[in-house]
């Protein structure tokens, strides 16, 4: 595994001309990117690239990863130093610090905690700055008032259109769905504010580090923080004493696990959308309940 043409991008981002990458250790990057520990000449960093990625999929990273930064939640969020779109000459990337893993699992009180505080984090709206992406899908962000509207036009509909487009929704499946989507006024909680979410909260992109644990590969929005339950649910991984701890800081409205499935629903039709198979199955029978 080559990484060569990132050692004049950290030359510059970190102004040290004379830096080398003297290793470079292959890591888990999910499905989608080529990711190494970088062993350079000022110490070890985190890489991952990518030559087909979208232009701003890196870029878009870098932003969603400095919000939860600047939340100040007391989670350990890694340092950006450097992204780039792709280019002929080479791959699109990202370049953070790398976080040393500790062998005594995630603190997952210390995550409960620290998820609530990142909720506190307001907006006035529901979305984000920037297009983010879950996986490989954009998720198109211009903020909207109303929460019921930017779940079904920014994230359901949205979905729903890369299906049609990619042939995997039968014509009665998609009516299914619309259905579902019509009443999500009333299936809903009524009142709700636009708080920070990590946006793709499974057990996958929690790290445990030496300094507590860390969110990686968010898909960060303004939204109602019920959301972020949908795929920390829907794949398990943290458990009771993760939702105390959580409930302890700022305890969740009533009928949340009655709405969960809601959330489930979306991750379901975008793993659907990327890896096909028994997902779509799945969101078809939770979309049936609430049809």
């Amino acid at each position: 595994m080559r990484a060569d043409f990132l050692e004049a991008a950290l030359r510059e981002a970190l102004v040290e001309p004379g830096l080398r990458i003297t290793g470079v250790h292959p890591a888990g990057g999910g499905c989608i990117h080529s990711a190494a520990r970088l062993s350079t000449t000022s110490g070890d960093l985190f890489a991952k690239w990518n030559e087909e990625a979208a232009p701003d999929l890196f870029a878009s990273e870098a932003a969603t990863l400095r919000a939860l930064r600047a939340a100040g939640t007391g989670l350990v969020v890694p340092e950006v130093l450097a992204s780039a779109p792709p280019r002929a000459d080479r791959p699109g990337y990202i370049v953070m610090e790398y976080l040393t893993p500790s062998a005594q699992g995630a603190d997952h009180e210390a995550l409960g905690r620290g998820l609530a505080a990142l909720h506190r984090h307001p907006a006035e709206a529901f979305g984000f700055p920037v297009t983010t992406y879950c996986g490989s899908t954009p998720q198109e962000n211009a903020f909207l008032e109303s929460w019921a509207e930017f779940y079904a036009e920014r994230r359901l509909r949205a979905l729903l259109r890369r299906l049609d487009a990619s042939g995997r929704l039968r014509p009665n499946d998609r009516q299914l769905l619309d259905r579902v989507i019509a009443r999500l006024p009333a299936l809903l909680a009524p009142e709700t504010v636009p708080s920070l979410i990590h946006g793709d909260l499974w057990s996958g992109n929690v790290l445990a580090t030496l300094r507590g644990p860390a969110l990686v590969d968010p898909a960060c929005a303004y939204a109602d923080r019920e959301m972020e339950f949908g795929i920390a649910t829907l794949f398990g991984g943290f458990g009771d004493r993760f939702f105390a701890a959580y409930e302890e800081v700022w305890p969740l409205p009533a009928g949340w696990r009655e709405r969960n499935p809601l959330y489930q629903l979306y991750h379901l039709l975008n793993h659907f959308l990327i890896f096909g198979g028994g997902y779509g199955g799945e969101a078809l029978g939770l979309a049936r309940r609430f049809a």
